[in-house]
């Protein structure tokens, strides 16, 4: 009884070792939980560095970044749930105008009444990239087939448009996509590669007479000729000459010195 009693007098802040006492023990209080907005984020921030980066303030609960459907890039944007509001306000304060990675971020902390009910859905799912995304689906090489049924669907839709100006009176010609006609895939033709070994004599029944061949004659002419030993220098002819000749320069005069008469005083 004397332990109970020295038991009871224990504030309840402090576990009791003791079984009897577990109910004087007082409960964890429930925190409620908060979330931040998080804008101008920079690209290639993804969630795991996300939710590394903000755990630093506190335990994060839900984390959801922004995405584009059709190309799976990042929109700039994030939401984070803390597992305290206090922290929440902290993060959003401290964050706020934070120059990181050249960009300045902006957090805002949201309201429970602002928050919606399906702003953390699916969220715990890991992002996977769209199997076709619009770039590559309007981008790809398409077949001979497809090319000829995008072909006949616009000349289906520009055929419609002609019948409604015509129906509202309206006098406009153009020529459409009518007057470029349907894709046609065109065949590679094999060139063959021209031939090395072509005869230079003059007694081959077809001679050759192009210009890369003569001068490859003259070549094998000036080869073959072994008494060739002379050294030919042409000279410009007189015109040139006298053309290049610089004027000869005229001998400057020596001025003589001027006699002074100098006049003597007595």
């Amino acid at each position: 009884m004397a332990a109970a009693a020295a038991g009871a007098g224990v504030p309840a802040s402090f576990l009791s070792l003791e079984p009897q006492l577990q109910s004087t023990v007082q409960k964890k209080e429930e925190l409620t939980p908060g979330v931040v907005y998080v804008g101008h984020l920079p690209r290639g921030l993804c969630e795991p560095q996300l939710r590394q980066y903000f755990e630093q303030f506190g335990t994060v609960r839900r984390l959801r970044l922004s995405r584009s459907k059709k190309t799976g890039g990042s929109k700039g944007y994030a939401f984070i749930e803390f597992e305290s509001d206090d922290v929440a306000k902290i993060v959003a304060d401290t964050m706020n105008n934070y120059l990181f990675s050249e960009r300045l971020l902006k957090c805002q902390f949201m309201p429970p009444e602002r928050v919606h009910a399906n702003l953390f859905k699916n969220s715990e799912r890991m992002f996977q990239k769209p199997s076709q995304p619009a770039v590559k689906r309007y981008n790809k090489v398409r077949s001979l087939v497809e090319k000829a049924k995008m072909a006949k669907r616009l000349l289906r839709k520009e055929n419609c448009l002609r019948k409604r100006l015509a129906e509202k009176g309206i006098k406009y010609s153009f020529p459409g996509f009518a007057a470029q006609g349907l894709p046609v895939k065109r065949k590679k033709v094999k060139r063959s590669k021209a031939k090395q070994n072509v005869s230079l004599t003059s007694q081959d029944p077809t001679p050759v007479c192009t210009p890369t061949v003569l001068e490859r004659r003259k070549a094998q002419q000036a080869d073959d000729d072994p008494d060739d030993n002379e050294i030919i220098i042409k000279l410009p002819p007189p015109s040139v000459k006298k053309a290049v000749q610089r004027p000869k320069k005229q001998p400057r005069k020596k001025k003589q010195p001027e006699e002074t008469k100098a006049g003597l005083k007595f």
